[in-house]
Order: C-alpha cells, then structure tokens, then sequence
C-alpha cells in the first residue's frame, strides 16, 4: 500500500464513489490508474488517501461481493 502522490491522483482526477453511498457523505471515493486503485475518505477529499493494486481492489471487491471465485493473475 503507498500513499497517493498528487501526480498520480490529483484533485481533478476521476473520484467516483459507489451509488449505494450515503447521502451524508460518509463514504470512500476511488480513482483508476495505470495497475493502481487510489482511495480516500470523502470527508477528507483534500488529504492524501493511498493505492492499492488493481488486482488487490478486484479481490476486495469480490469478497465484499460474496463471489466465490476472485479474479485470477
């Protein structure tokens, strides 16, 4: 896990945040790069958040899925 570097996720970039986010902005936001996940705190979009790598984010994503089979290397 790194922490992001604005070069790699400035503010600009694509944050998005799931559509089952709550209202009152307690969420986190994640940004695609090249082989990275970058994720922050909503409620503190201008603090550093930090990576991940894609595979380990597709991994995450399907346990929090229940998916029996993760995505293979």
């Amino acid at each position: 896990m790194n922490r992001t570097q604005s070069a790699l996720f400035p503010a600009a970039a694509d944050w998005y945040r799931s559509s089952y986010s709550a209202a009152n902005n307690e969420c986190i936001e994640v940004a695609h790069a090249v082989a990275q996940v970058g994720i922050r705190d909503s409620k503190l979009s201008s603090r550093t958040g930090f990576t991940i790598s894609d595979h380990a984010f597709a991994l995450f994503v399907a346990g929090l899925k229940g998916t029996p089979d993760a995505p293979s290397r």
